[in-house]
C-alpha cells in the first residue's frame, strides 16, 4: 500500500513539473506576444480628424452661427460618436460657457424634451441667442428674455 503511494506522490511530481515547464513556455510565448502587440500599436496611427474640435460658446450672438458650422461640421465627420440627438445635444451643452451654460441650466433640470432633439434645441438657442433670418431691432427684447 505504502509502495502503491510513494509511485502514485511520484507519478504527481513529474506532472507537476511537466505542467510548470509548459506553463512557463506559455508564459514567455504570452509576453513576446504582449511585446509584439505594443510595438504593432506604435506603428499604427489613428487617422486625424479633417475638422478641428469646435470652439466653446459663451452665448454672444455674433459666433452662433460660426458654433453651429463647427459643432454641425465635427459630428458629421465623427458620425460614429454622435448617433443620436440626444448625444449631439449633449456634445453642444458641453461646450456650453457662460451666459449660453447659464441659458441651458433649467432645461437640464426639468428634462426638457428638447435636449433628445437636436433640431428643437438648435432653434431655441437661435431664438435665443439672437440668430434670426429676419432680425431687426425689435429682436432685442426677445434675447433678454432667455
Amino acid at each position: 500500500m505504502v509502495d502503491e503511494l510513494v509511485l502514485l506522490l511520484h507519478a504527481l511530481l513529474m506532472r507537476h513539473r511537466a505542467l510548470s515547464i509548459e506553463n512557463s513556455q506559455l508564459m514567455e510565448q504570452l509576453r513576446l506576444l504582449v511585446c509584439e502587440r505594443a510595438t504593432l500599436l506604435r506603428q499604427v496611427r489613428p487617422p486625424s480628424c479633417p475638422v478641428p474640435f469646435p470652439e466653446t460658446f459663451n452665448g454672444e450672438s455674433s459666433r452662433l452661427p460660426e458654433f453651429i458650422v463647427q459643432t454641425a461640421s465635427y459630428m458629421l465627420v465623427n458620425e460614429n460618436r454622435f448617433c443620436n440627438d440626444a448625444m449631439k445635444v449633449a456634445f453642444l451643452i458641453s461646450l456650453l460657457t457662460g451666459e449660453a451654460e447659464e441659458w441651458v441650466v433649467p432645461y437640464i433640470e426639468m428634462d426638457s424634451p428638447i435636449l433628445s432633439d437636436y433640431r428643437a434645441f438648435l432653434d431655441e438657442m437661435k431664438q435665443c441667442f439672437g440668430w434670426d433670418d429676419d432680425e431687426d431691432d425689435g429682436d432685442d427684447e426677445e434675447e433678454a428674455d432667455c
